[in-house]
């Protein structure tokens, strides 16, 4: 039982005997004891350098708080209240946030793993006060971006009511907000932590945005679902997408070693107000798609588009059988 205790057996019951022999479970736990040793891929028996996935899940979800207040953390906050609550959102994040940094350059110092992970590396708190300084101090910069991605989701979508309904319902800008935060972090070339809030972005909302793609203002993501934008993918001002767009790599370039190359760029760009529809496929890293731009529905390019072009697909044949027909 993990975590609790056996449950009492009621009288009259008969008891419940232990699945394994303490001699079986010494030889399960030596068995997986070697497993563990044998392969460093898959575990790190010393984590103190290591980010916590949920403390990083934490601190992001309290900055929400001055990202949306009033939709996010306290209901009610009074204007004169607002620098106390800027203020303490602030001070409660900024110390578990700079943990956090730190130990993910800590992880990524070429310098501090020569020491062993476990020493003190000043040079990695140091530079760990800085970025957390610096990611603080775009809040409002952040805040300026998300407002006009919430307005784009409003004026976007004929279904959206309000832009309160699109910041308290909309998938695609729970994936956006989160992006701008990990995109800061990426920026100041924090190992792990944007990836971290990438992929729980990804988990919770379908839409898998990586942190080091460039994405401009008045974004919208339209319904998300299955949306990836790469690494190396850019994206201008005012554009739109829709579910299941993927804007991917063509091919993964080796070296003469046959490893995978990494940080070429491998995905498309998108110029300022080009539309997107759901089912897309647009790869490579040379493939650029100019201003005013539509992608229809399904279609699949892998080549650039001049400004002001629509691309559609072949149209598909439609067959009308009377009802009661069949197909045969």
């Amino acid at each position: 039982w993990v975590g609790m205790s056996p449950p009492e057996i009621p009288p009259g019951e008969p008891s419940i005997e232990a699945p394994l022999s303490g001699q079986r479970l010494d030889e399960l736990a030596i068995a997986a004891a070697d497993s563990i040793v044998a392969d460093d891929r898959t575990r790190h028996l010393s984590t103190a350098y290591l980010p916590s996935r949920h403390e990083v899940i934490g601190v992001v979800e309290r900055l929400s708080w001055l990202l949306f207040p009033g939709f996010i953390g306290p209901r009610a906050i009074g204007a004169s209240a607002l620098h106390d609550h800027a203020r303490r959102t602030l001070a409660d994040v900024a110390g578990p946030l700079f943990h956090q940094v730190a130990g993910a350059l800590r992880y990524g110092n070429e310098a501090a793993k020569s020491r062993g992970f476990e020493s003190h590396c000043p040079e990695c708190d140091e530079e760990a006060r800085s970025i957390v300084d610096g990611l603080l101090g775009a809040i409002p910069d952040i805040r300026a971006a998300l407002a006009l991605d919430v307005q784009a989701a409003y004026d976007g979508d004929p279904a959206a009511h309000h832009t309160d309904e699109a910041v308290f319902c909309y998938p695609g800008l729970r994936a956006l907000w989160m992006y701008r935060l990990a995109h800061e972090l990426h920026c100041r070339s924090v190992p792990l932590l944007p990836r971290i809030i990438g992929e729980h972005a990804h988990g919770e909302t379908g839409i898998d945005i990586h942190p080091g793609a460039k994405i401009g203002q008045s974004f919208f993501i339209d319904h998300g679902t299955g949306v990836v934008i790469g690494e190396t993918t850019e994206i201008g001002d005012h554009c739109k997408i829709y579910q299941g767009v993927t804007l991917g790599a063509r091919s993964f370039e080796k070296d003469e070693r046959g490893n995978l190359k990494r940080g070429v760029k491998r995905h498309p760009t998108l110029g300022n107000h080009v539309t997107v529809y759901a089912g897309a496929t647009i790869l490579g890293g040379d493939t650029v798609i100019g201003d005013d731009c539509v992608i229809a529905g399904g279609v699949f390019l892998t080549r650039s588009i001049p400004s002001g072009h629509v691309v559609r697909g072949p149209r598909a044949d439609v067959t009308l059988i009377e009802h009661g027909g069949g197909l045969g």
